[in-house]
C-alpha cells in the first residue's frame, strides 16, 4: 500500500502565496510521475502540474508563470509553490503518484486525501 499525505492548504488573499507538500510512504519500489490536480465545487477534477522522474514538467495553461512544481526524489515528496493566487484557484488540491512495486511491475495510480485552498479577500 502507498499513502500520499498532503499539507499546506489554507485561506489566502488574492495575490498571495501558498506552498503545498505531498509525501509518499509505504511499500513501493519507485515513483514515476508525481503531480497535483484540483477540483472546484461542481467542476471536474483537472490537472494542475506534473513532474516526471526525468524532470519533465507539465503545467495547465491557467497556472503557467504562477505555479512551480518540484520534487525531492530522496524524500518521495512533491511540492507546489503557488504565487499570485486568484479566486478561481480555489479548489481542493489532490496529490497524485504513479507507483512501481518492482523494477518492471506497475503498481497503480494513487491519490492523496486532498487539501483545501481558498483564495478570498
Amino acid at each position: 500500500q502507498v499513502q500520499l499525505v498532503e499539507s499546506g492548504g489554507g485561506l489566502v488573499q488574492p495575490g498571495g502565496s501558498l506552498r503545498l507538500s505531498c509525501a509518499a510512504s509505504g511499500s513501493f519500489f519507485s515513483i514515476n510521475t508525481m503531480g497535483w490536480y484540483r477540483q472546484a465545487p461542481e467542476k471536474e477534477r483537472e490537472l494542475v502540474a506534473t513532474v516526471a522522474t526525468t524532470g519533465t514538467i507539465n503545467y495547465a495553461d491557467s497556472v503557467k508563470g504562477r505555479f512551480t512544481i518540484s520534487r525531492d526524489n530522496a524524500k518521495n515528496t512533491v511540492y507546489l509553490q503557488m504565487n499570485s493566487l486568484k479566486p478561481e484557484d480555489t479548489a481542493v488540491y489532490y496529490c497524485n503518484a504513479d507507483v512501481f512495486i518492482s523494477r518492471w511491475r506497475y503498481g497503480g495510480e494513487y491519490w492523496g486525501q486532498g487539501t483545501q485552498v481558498t483564495v478570498s479577500s
